[in-house]
């Protein structure tokens, strides 16, 4: 008489697992696809790819000895670079987020066109725009970020911070002065940008993020919120600072906030801003839409400390 019992309990027992199964694959498959297709995804609206005349956006490759490897980057020469053969010009490195790549900001964030917007407004003195491909020795994939770092990846930060540093500087006419060197990104980018630039301030002073995040699980030793307090006070005075957040992206608008508040504890100059909108597919404030309007915010904050850099300059000559 127990057996029905027994079969009805077992039975139970069985869609009770099932059921917690099915539960667990869906949260997995949920956040997988957040990732994929939030996170690392194409943008479906993004603005579409406009020429300009006078800006042109090229691909080259040079070998990484970091990497072992050839490596491709982006380059943006500034109007009249072949023109004014004696000038020399600041340059500013461009950092992708997950599932991206060299060409990131050229096709969905149509930086041309910002560019241009920039140089005629006198928010950007004419530079060189430097787009890594900052992936690792795993390539792009919506997985994953890419180690923005020296690990069992690759060293990406040796190959951007320096390889990619001498590349540009033996092929282009830069300026040497490390006020006039920029690096920024978005998303991970925004913690790639300070995490390798930090560690090189004898060449970078100046540093964004979009969306970003500053404190990393591969541990402390890659989280630039940490680290930059080993920072001596005096090479902190050199660091400037702009970091926005999107109101629709909590975990990414409390990391900017809490870095926002280590770097003014540090006395360390920064511009914290919080937007509307955030990391997403398809919108006016989503996503590469999102980036898109808010590169011309750091872009024109780059552009105050290279004039201010120069305006001391000229006062010091007098």
């Amino acid at each position: 008489m127990a057996l029905p019992f027994k079969t009805n309990f077992k039975r139970k027992q069985i869609q009770t697992t099932v059921l917690s199964v099915s539960l667990a694959l869906s949260a997995i498959a949920g956040g997988a696809y957040y990732y994929v297709f939030v996170l690392g995804a194409p943008q479906l609206d993004s603005p579409p790819v406009e020429e300009v005349a006078g800006l042109n956006f090229q691909v080259r490759s040079f070998y990484s000895e970091a990497m072992n490897e050839q490596r491709r980057y982006g380059v943006i020469l500034p109007p009249g670079y072949e023109k004014h053969s004696n000038r020399r010009y600041p340059v500013i490195f461009l950092l992708h987020g997950g599932h991206g790549d060299e060409r990131d900001y050229y096709e969905k964030a149509a930086i041309t066109t910002t560019l241009k917007q920039l140089y005629n407004a006198k928010k950007l003195p004419a530079a060189l725009i430097i787009t890594p491909d900052g992936n690792d020795d795993r390539g792009t994939s919506p997985f994953w970020d890419s180690d923005y770092f020296d690990g069992q990846n690759g060293k990406v930060s040796t190959y951007i911070g320096f390889d990619l540093v001498q590349e540009v500087k033996r092929q282009f006419r830069t300026i040497e002065d490390s006020h006039y060197w920029a690096m920024g990104g978005i998303s991970s980018g925004g913690w790639g940008a300070f995490n390798i630039g930090l560690r090189h301030l004898d060449r970078f002073n100046i540093f964004f993020s979009h969306t970003g995040y500053f404190i990393d699980n591969s541990g402390s030793q890659n989280s630039p919120q940490i680290f930059i307090e080993q920072i001596p006070p005096q090479e902190r005075k050199r660091i400037r600072a702009y970091l926005d957040a999107g109101e629709a992206d909590e975990k990414y608008l409390d990391a900017t906030r809490d870095f926002h508040k280590v770097l003014s504890r540090l006395g360390i100059y920064n511009e914290f801003y919080v937007f509307p909108g955030g990391h997403g597919i398809v919108g006016q404030n989503v996503g590469w839409n999102y980036w898109r309007t808010h590169l011309a915010d750091s872009l024109s904050f780059v552009g105050r400390q290279f004039h201010h850099v120069q305006a001391q300059k000229k006062h010091r000559h007098f």
